[in-house]
């Protein structure tokens, strides 16, 4: 028990120390405003890489089921930002894919 409590503080303090430490290192810069205009952009792109390759992956045999609900989802986030709307709508555009090509 105690080895395992070992193994879980060492393991918290390994995947910290190296988030931390950037924070710290750059928290007190004060960034030009091109800069802090790039990087509102990482977080949507580092999701965007995630995410768009399983799309294609995402339903066997129906790969454009899959790309229009992801489609869905762009076009709505674009327009009304809201998350809750955004996964909905995707998932219910993909529904319907399926369910009108007999799924």
């Amino acid at each position: 028990m105690t080895d395992t409590i070992l193994i879980i503080v060492g393991m918290t303090l390994v995947t910290f120390i190296p988030r931390f430490l950037p924070f710290l290192a750059f928290s007190r810069l004060r960034f030009p405003r091109p800069v802090k205009k790039l990087l509102r952009y990482i977080p949507p792109a580092a999701l965007g890489a995630l995410i768009l390759p399983g799309v294609w992956t995402a339903i066997p045999n129906y790969p454009l089921v899959a790309i229009v609900g992801a489609a869905a989802a762009v076009i709505c986030s674009w327009f009304k930002g809201e998350i809750i709307l955004t996964v909905f709508l995707s998932v219910t555009v993909a529904f319907l894919g399926l369910y009108f090509l007999g799924y």
